[in-house]
C-alpha cells in the first residue's frame, strides 16, 4: 500500500507540474505584454519598460517559469516601489488590478466554493444511493421504472434550468425560503444553511442521477454473487444480506467515485455560483477574466486542478481499499 501511495502522489505531482507549464506558457508566454496589462492603459513606456524589470520579463523563458514555480514552493519577493512586498509560499502571484496577493484573494473565496461542493456531495450521495438502492430492490417495478425515468430527466437537465425552477417555486410561488444571499458560516451557521439549501439542490439533484444509476448496478451486481445466494440458502435474512454484504460492496466504488467529483466541482460549481449569487471561486475566476487580471486567472485555474489531483488520489486510495488488485496493478 505504501509503494502503491507513493506511486499515485509522484504521477500527481508531475500533472500538477505539467499543469503548471501550460498554464504559465498560455497566459504568460502567448502575445500580449503582461507588463502593459500590469501597469494599465494610462501609464508610459518608461513606466512600463519599468515594470517589465520589476516582473523579469527580460529573462530566458525557462529562468521567467523557474521563478514562478520557486514562488509556489519557497515564496517570493515583490517590489512595490517603496519597498518590498513578502508573498510566503504557495505564492502565486499578485493582482494587476488591486494589488493583493492571489493567495489572499483565493483564501476570501474559497469557503464560499467550499460548502457549495461539499454540502452537495452530502445530497447527492444520500439522494443519489438511497433512489440506486431502492431501485435494485423493486426491479421490475413501476417503482423501479419511475426512479430511471426521473434519474434520465436529472442527468439530461442542465443544472441552471433546475436552479431556475428551484427559485420560481420555492422563493417566488410558494414563498418558502428567501433569494439565496451567502452568508459565512462563522457569521450564522443557521443563515448558512438556509441560504446554500437551493444551491445544494439544484446541484446534488444533478449528480444524485448519475449515483442513483451506480448504485442501482452495483446493488445488481452484488446480489447476483455467488455468495449472497449461499447466505440465502442458510436462511440469512434478506435485510442482513442487504445491510453486511450487498451494499458495502454497491457503496464502495459509488464514494470513491464522489471523492472525484468533489474535486471537480471546485472548478465545475461556476453556473450554480452565478445564478445564486455566492462569491465563490467561480464569479472570482469570471470577473478576472473580463479584467485580464493574469496572476488571479493562473491561481485559481491551478487551485482548480489541484483539487481535481488530489481528489483523483483520494479515489485511487479508496478503491485500493475497495479491492486490494487494485494495489498490485
Amino acid at each position: 500500500m505504501t509503494a502503491f501511495l507513493v506511486r499515485r502522489v509522484l504521477q500527481a505531482a508531475l500533472v500538477l507540474l505539467v499543469l503548471a507549464a501550460v498554464l504559465y506558457a498560455v497566459f504568460y508566454l502567448a502575445p500580449g505584454d503582461s507588463a502593459r496589462l500590469a501597469c494599465g492603459p494610462k501609464c508610459s513606456t518608461a513606466q512600463v519598460e519599468q515594470i517589465r524589470q520589476q516582473m523579469g520579463l527580460g529573462d530566458p523563458v525557462y529562468v521567467q517559469f523557474w521563478h514562478f514555480l520557486q514562488g509556489i514552493v519557497a515564496g517570493h519577493d515583490y517590489s512595490t516601489g517603496t519597498g518590498t512586498l513578502h508573498c510566503a509560499a504557495p505564492c502565486l502571484g499578485q493582482s494587476y488590478r488591486s494589488g493583493d496577493l492571489v493567495t489572499h484573494l483565493i483564501a476570501v473565496k474559497l469557503p464560499a466554493t467550499a460548502s457549495l461542493a461539499l454540502g452537495a456531495m452530502v445530497l447527492w450521495l444520500v439522494i443519489g444511493i438511497g433512489t440506486g438502492i431502492l431501485s435494485a430492490l423493486r426491479r421490475g417495478t413501476v417503482v423501479e421504472r419511475l426512479l430511471t425515468g426521473l434519474t434520465l430527466a436529472g442527468t439530461a437537465t442542465p443544472v441552471f434550468i433546475i436552479g431556475i425552477l428551484l427559485l420560481l417555486v420555492f422563493c417566488s410561488w410558494l414563498q418558502w425560503l428567501p433569494y439565496p444571499a451567502y452568508v459565512s458560516l462563522t457569521d450564522d451557521p443557521q443563515q448558512w444553511a438556509w441560504n446554500l439549501l437551493l444551491p445544494w439542490l439544484a446541484l446534488a439533484l444533478i449528480e444524485s442521477a448519475k449515483y442513483a444509476r451506480l448504485t442501482r448496478s452495483s446493488m445488481l451486481e452484488s446480489l447476483a454473487e455467488d455468495h449472497i445466494r449461499t447466505f440465502r440458502a442458510y436462511g440469512v435474512s434478506e435485510g442482513a444480506i442487504i445491510r453486511r454484504h450487498a451494499l458495502r460492496g454497491a457503496v464502495a466504488p459509488v464514494i470513491a467515485l464522489s471523492a472525484l467529483d468533489l474535486g471537480t466541482m471546485f472548478g465545475g460549481a461556476l453556473l450554480t455560483e452565478t445564478l445564486f449569487g455566492i462569491p465563490g471561486l467561480g464569479q472570482k475566476l469570471v470577473e478576472s477574466v473580463q479584467q485580464k487580471d493574469l496572476p488571479v486567472v493562473v491561481g485559481i485555474v491551478l487551485v482548480m486542478g489541484l483539487a481535481v489531483v488530489v481528489a483523483n488520489v483520494i479515489a485511487d486510495l479508496l478503491y485500493a481499499v475497495a479491492d486490494r488488485r487494485v494495489v498490485l496493478a
